[in-house]
């Protein structure tokens, strides 16, 4: 139940951007706004949890995870209701659904980079990469339904989405009440300026191989949005699909992606030679898919490419996970995945505007563009990212020891 609930708060997060991802378009005609401000309903989300990110990453670790969790799951509710109140009452919605947005977003902050650090403060070794291996899968399952929930609440009325995430929030706040333990700190947490100290040190020793890994959670998270954002463009554009098949549609992806996450975190262990591998390969994966991807115009073969790219994804994302949430000590490991959390939300914020504008450039410059991003990782992976030769036998709460940072 512990796991069960660490994983529902990733879950509750992704619904955020994903549950509206189907109804952008019918939004966009509701609101009878641009399609560049439209794609803005997800960026500000993304925008606001990015900033906010550091400074809640700094409060868990100042005082207590759950004391940051519980109150950031409120004010993620708390926007989605003001968001859906200013659909259905209030005269300038969009300006209120965009002030919603950036409430759900400061909460979205305290939420899934935060239950990385939970993860590791509760557990070690290879029980330690499984259950990040959980909480991935769970960010993809959630990335899965979330589209074809969105569809169906839609079917009610077009805003009845944002009145679902107060729903959503609730659950998942029991569930970390009831069922979330957190082991007593045994010493009181170091004063900002010894911390500050603490994290500068972490960065000049480890800062090329985070930067490696930072950049590669970031690109896999913008492809993955930019790409469901054309996606689902173009089903209601060119193929005059939309409703619970569209969501169904855009969940087929991200289905794969949720697998292959479950099943790498579950193998990897604290195999580090076999993470950067699989990094790699997940990277290469994703260059290969978005390069072919300017053959393919019908939907079948379209997607039986894209497919690969979302199997990358799920192999990188998990081993990207363990190697930062393993490499600092507990007492700085909510700053460090945190920030992490914000790049990856920096990488959804900028997904959907950028692609709206290589939409509206090229179709295979925008596909060979991906590419290049992707293949540009990898390289980076590879070169920045030292394995030892030799692991130590002895398993260890960090993983300064299993590798050889430069």
């Amino acid at each position: 139940m512990t796991i069960f609930a660490i994983s529902s708060i990733p879950l509750i997060l992704v619904l955020g951007n994903s549950m509206l991802i189907p109804i952008l378009p019918k939004m966009k005609t509701e609101l009878d706004v641009s399609q560049f401000k439209i794609s803005l309903i997800i960026s500000v989300f993304s925008i606001a949890a990015a900033i906010s990110i550091p400074v809640l990453g700094y409060l868990s670790d100042r005082f207590s995870r759950k004391a940051v969790i519980i109150p950031a799951l409120i004010l993620y509710g708390c926007g989605g209701l003001l968001a859906g109140a200013a659909a259905a009452w209030f005269s300038n919605s969009y300006t209120w659904i965009i002030a919603g947005r950036i409430m759900q977003g400061i909460g979205a902050a305290g939420t899934a980079p935060i239950a990385m650090a939970l993860t590791g403060d509760l557990f070690t070794g290879g029980e330690q990469s499984k259950v990040l291996g959980l909480v991935e899968a769970s960010n993809g399952f959630g990335k899965v339904i979330s589209p074809i929930i969105g569809s169906l609440l839609a079917l009610l009325f077009w805003y009845a989405a944002f009145f679902a995430f107060p729903i959503f929030c609730l659950i998942s706040i029991l569930l970390a009440i009831f069922f979330i333990k957190e082991k007593k700190a045994e010493k009181e947490p170091p004063p900002v300026g010894k911390y500050v100290k603490g994290l500068i040190s972490v960065f000049k020793t480890e800062g090329r191989w985070l930067f490696a890994a930072y950049l590669t959670g970031a690109v896999c998270l913008f492809t993955l949005f930019g790409i469901l954002f054309y996606i689902s463009d173009i089903l209601e554009k060119d193929h005059h699909i939309d409703g619970l098949i569209k969501g169904c549609i855009l969940a087929i992806p991200l289905l794969f992606m949720t697998i292959t996450s479950y099943i790498t975190g579950s193998k990897i262990g604290k195999k580090m030679k076999l993470m950067k591998a699989l990094i790699i390969i997940g990277l290469l994966l994703m260059t290969g898919s978005f390069a072919s991807l300017i053959f393919f115009k019908k939907l079948i073969p379209f997607f039986s490419v894209l497919v690969i790219s979302s199997i990358g994804t799920g192999l990188a994302l998990p081993c990207i996970n363990s190697f930062i949430t393993g490499s600092v000590p507990a007492d700085r490991r909510g700053f460090v995945t945190s920030l992490y959390g914000s790049v990856r939300f920096l990488g959804v914020a900028i997904g959907p505007p950028i692609f709206s504008k290589l939409m509206e450039w090229s179709r295979p410059g925008m596909f060979l563009t991906t590419a290049g991003l992707t293949l540009v990782s990898a390289l980076l992976c590879l070169v920045l990212i030292h394995v030892a030769k030799k692991e130590p036998e002895k398993e260890s709460d960090t993983l300064f020891e299993k590798l050889q940072f430069t």
